[in-house]
């Protein structure tokens, strides 16, 4: 009994070799290059988000510094100018009540 198993199953492997294996149909490996290629575009689509958030935020900074050196400037002209109205003003009032 073992014997009729393992003649058949040599028979079997012998065949075997016989057999042409099956192809790729045709088209296939360009269907699997292209689906990866496509697949790559979406996997890195966060990539443009984060550098369009990186220029805006840049943007939001440049802008910011500006306006706070503005408003330096003009603050400071600000204090200048109450500075000379104030010692103007001093003046007078003393030279009214000096003897």
């Amino acid at each position: 009994m073992k014997d009729q198993k393992i003649d058949r199953l040599l028979r079997s492997a012998g065949q075997a070799g016989q057999q042409v294996p099956p192809q790729m149909p045709f088209g296939f490996n360009t269907r699997v290059v292209a689906l990866l290629r496509a697949g790559e575009k979406k996997a890195h689509g966060l990539l443009p988000l984060l550098r369009g958030v990186a220029v805006l935020s840049a943007v939001v900074i440049i802008i910011s510094t500006i306006a706070a050196l503005r408003e330096a400037g003009q603050s400071r002209e600000i204090g200048e100018s109450f500075t000379n109205e104030y010692a103007i003003v001093d003046s007078a009032i003393q030279d009214e009540f000096s003897p």
